[in-house]
């Protein structure tokens, strides 16, 4: 395989990715209308998940089940998923999507925070740029605040949270194995969104399981499609720069305001789509950003690539961005 090749392999596995996530508002709503909350979609198509890559590393559980630092990166992507799966079932699939797109803001605040990691002038920039683009979103058409309405809006920018955090968590916890993040990030699924799936039910604010049917195929298949799309961002993230890794996952955007407003479940105002330019300008400068710093940092990797070519890695662990999965 050539190396044009395997770059095109590379982005397809990522455009994969990006696709199942943009379309994923359509099954976990056809699953809300069998009688399938979200939040019980979420946490069975993610157990599915969790049990497959516990059967592929059994060290793995053994390995979260010991470490903290596992439990933060469970909760963290929990909560991603939760949230986001929530949010494009119940509302506006377009807004949920932009207002979980401002993740890159969130990720340098945390980054300040957890990892010590100064903005600079170009990180207050993309804060801005992506905070005046959020208040389009926001900003009511009868006029008033451009804040949250709803819960949905709510769950969106939760959802950008949480994997801003996760994604912070990850590079805070690289030392530990591949495989055991991985199902970290799995086993949030059922974690968060089964206890919150079950604590809702038993107050009335969310159903509870229907009798066994055909959701069930169809909530296997959910998490079949997942575990893919997780595969396919490993594999294109692994072999490409984090700057078109994320240039890539963009397209996540497109492919839920095309799909969503096709259906004719999301509308898209000029001011929305205004502000939906001026966050995914943000991502973009945000991308840019890491080239640089990639830039910088790969003379003095690669020393270290090369005694872990030599050892029989094709590349260093953790050298992928830090967009792992969700």
């Amino acid at each position: 395989m050539t190396a044009r090749d395997a770059r095109a392999g590379a982005i397809a596995a990522l455009l994969l990715n990006a696709t199942v996530w943009g379309m994923s508002w359509w099954p976990l709503r056809a699953l809300h209308a069998a009688g399938v909350d979200a939040l019980w979609s979420t946490a069975l198509s993610y157990a599915l998940c969790a049990a497959a890559v516990a059967a592929w590393r059994p060290r793995a559980l053994a390995q979260l089940l010991r470490t903290p630092q596992l439990w933060a990166i469970a909760l963290a992507s929990g909560s991603t998923n939760a949230a986001f799966n929530l949010g494009v079932t119940l509302g506006d699939v377009v807004r949920v999507v932009l207002l979980f797109y401002l993740m890159p803001l969130w990720a340098m605040l945390l980054a300040r925070l957890l990892l010590g990691e100064r903005a600079g002038l170009g990180g207050v920039l993309r804060l801005w740029l992506g905070l005046a683009g959020a208040a389009c979103v926001l900003w009511p058409a009868g006029g008033g605040w451009p804040w949250p309405h709803g819960a949905a809006d709510w769950l969106g920018l939760l959802g950008g949270a949480g994997f801003a955090l996760n994604n912070v968590l990850l590079r805070k916890y690289a030392a530990q194995p591949a495989a055991a993040r991985a199902l970290a990030m799995f086993a949030g699924g059922p974690l968060v969104a089964g206890v919150a799936a079950a604590a809702l039910s038993t107050l009335g604010g969310a159903a509870g399981l229907p009798a066994a049917g055909a959701w069930i195929g169809g909530v296997a298949l959910f998490g079949v499609v997942l575990l893919g799309a997780n595969l396919g961002l490993q594999y294109g993230a692994a072999r490409l720069p984090a700057n078109l890794t994320a240039l890539v996952m963009t397209a996540e955007i497109v492919v839920a305001a095309g799909s969503s407003i096709a259906f004719g479940v999301s509308t898209l105002s000029v001011r929305a789509a205004f502000g939906g330019s001026l966050i995914v300008l943000a991502v973009l400068l945000a991308a840019l950003a890491g080239r640089s710093r990639d830039d910088r940092q790969a003379q003095g990797r690669a020393a270290g690539d090369e005694a872990w070519a030599e050892a029989g890695w094709a590349e260093a662990p953790d050298a992928a961005p830090g967009r792992k999965g969700r």
